[in-house]
Order: structure tokens, then sequence, then C-alpha cells
């Protein structure tokens, strides 16, 4: 299966990182600035790995492996691996833990703005999937997924690690109180699945809360029709920024409309004005950003 090169959808625009302030000189301190918490069960790392089952053929891009627990496992499978690791001293221990494959890579980088478009040209075979798994560092978990949704043409799947809270967001179905912009942006773009929770002994140090999998399957393309994705992404983000208002409300602040063309607007695309972002469904959403013209 070839890498998808045809799937729409928007996420927010980055963010900066919000743990990023000051220079950290050892690997301990920027870790737990990133808010990272490395994962020891094997158990759990295997389990990650069996939802995307690498093959021979498919190039692995492994976010945050930290001291490798999900590295061993994915190196056993993947034609190709290349780790992302943002701590320099984390970065050259795992290669000189690795140095004897070949087929796997450490890299020094940030996920948050890693070059992912070129991805499809390090597939071990034209016939193989790109992969992304990763057990993402609390504090930046969002902007790399924000990154890893915009390179979605080049990606097949992704097996992601969250706090259990930003997880559930993410999966959360229109009607959930934790339903908003990061839920819509990526269903957009990606057949969401919350897999399975992780308890905090499953890492050193524990986390004080649960953390949870995501299984992302890439979309070919989205699951609505929207006429212009920009649109719909500024529309979603102008009915949640405000998302204790009705509709009408939210609309008319977020988008600079008068309070009555707010209501015409959504009127016409067949939603009360009096609802909430959070009731809204993917398609209500796309027939509202496509009714309105900026």
């Amino acid at each position: 299966m070839s890498p998808r090169r045809n799937a729409r959808a928007i996420m927010p625009r980055r963010t900066g990182h919000p743990g990023a302030g000051g220079r950290r000189p050892s690997a301990r301190g920027k870790t737990r600035a990133l808010g990272q918490h490395f994962l020891r069960d094997q158990i759990a790392a295997h389990r990650i790995v069996e939802l995307v089952h690498p093959t021979a053929d498919d190039l692995v891009v492994e976010i945050g492996p930290g001291r490798g627990a999900l590295t061993t496992a994915l190196a056993e499978r993947a034609g190709r691996l290349v780790a992302l690791e943002v701590d320099a001293n984390l970065a050259t221990s795992l290669r000189e833990r690795f140095a004897e494959r070949g087929h796997v890579d450490v890299l020094q980088a940030d996920a948050r703005h890693f070059a992912y478009a070129a991805l499809p040209e390090r597939r071990p075979a034209p016939s193989g999937r790109v992969l992304v798994v990763g057990n993402l560092p609390y504090s930046v978990a969002k902007p790399i997924l924000t990154s890893l949704i915009e390179a979605r043409r080049c990606i097949d799947q992704m097996a992601l690690m969250f706090q259990k809270e930003v997880a559930e967001r993410v999966a959360a179905a229109p009607g959930s109180k934790v339903y908003g912009m990061l839920s819509v942006l990526t269903q957009m773009a990606c057949d969401v699945e919350l897999a399975f929770t992780v308890s905090p002994g499953a890492f050193a140090p524990p986390p004080k809360v649960d953390s949870a999998v995501v299984h992302l399957r890439v979309r070919e393309a989205p699951p609505v029709p929207v006429d212009d994705p920009e649109r719909f992404r500024v529309v979603v983000q102008a009915a949640f920024a405000q998302r204790r208002k009705s509709l009408s409300n939210a609309l008319a602040a977020g988008l600079s409309l008068g309070a009555e063309r707010a209501r015409a607007l959504l009127t016409s695309s067949g939603i009360d004005p009096g609802r909430r972002a959070e009731t809204l469904s993917l398609a209500e959403f796309a027939r509202l950003a496509n009714a309105w013209s900026p």
C-alpha cells in the first residue's frame, strides 16, 4: 500500500513549544521539561507495535524513543526505522545501542518540525508503508500531532501515546464534553480509534495520570466534502473559541459577523442557531463552512 497522497484536512496552525524556555544542560532536565515519561512495559510496547503491523517493506518513524523500549520492538519488525529524539544525550546513547543494526537511524530532531514530506523516499520497498509510532511527551503532544496531520499525504498509519485526557479528546464523538477542535480536525484527516489505556506503572518515572494509545489510519479523502479546507479550519476554530456560547454568538464573534448574519448562516445550513459547537457532526461543520463566504 502506498502512502496516502489525496487526504485533505486542516489542523490548527502550529504553536510555540510550551516548555521551551531556557537551555537545559542534561538529558534529565530536557525530558522533565518536555513532560517525558519513559515507557518500560514491554507488553504495552508490543501492543503498540501490533496496531500498525510493520513489515520488512515498511518504513517506521518513531517519535520520542527515549530509552528505547519501543525502538527495540520496532527494530525487530520494520524494514527501516528512523527514530527522532530531541535530546542529544539520549540520541547518542541510542546510536551506540543500535550501531550494529544498519536499518536503524537515530536522528537528533524536533518532531514538531521534521521534514515528513521526504519520508516516502526512505521506504525500503516502493510498495511499503510509512508508519509513525511514538510515546509523545505530554507538553508537546498536540503540536506534534498537528505536524503529523499536516504531513498526512506521506503517512499511512500512526499509533501514538498521549496523556489519556488528550487521547479522549482526539477520539471524542459529537455531544461529548471533550469533543472539540482537535477532535474535528483529526477525524477529518484520519479514522481514529482509542486503542487501549496504559497505567502509570508502565513508565519511569510514573506520571500522575493514565496514558492512552490512539490508532490513526489516514483517510484517502475526508469523510464529508469540504470546498476549502482552510475555511473549514477557520469556522471550526471560531465555533469552539467560545464553546459555552450558542453557535450564533460564537460565530458572530469569531468570524466578525453581525448577530443576524450569523443566525442566517446557521439557518441556511440547516443548523439551529441556539446549538453549541460540541453538538455538531463533521457533516454539519462541513455544510457550515461551505456556506460561509469570508
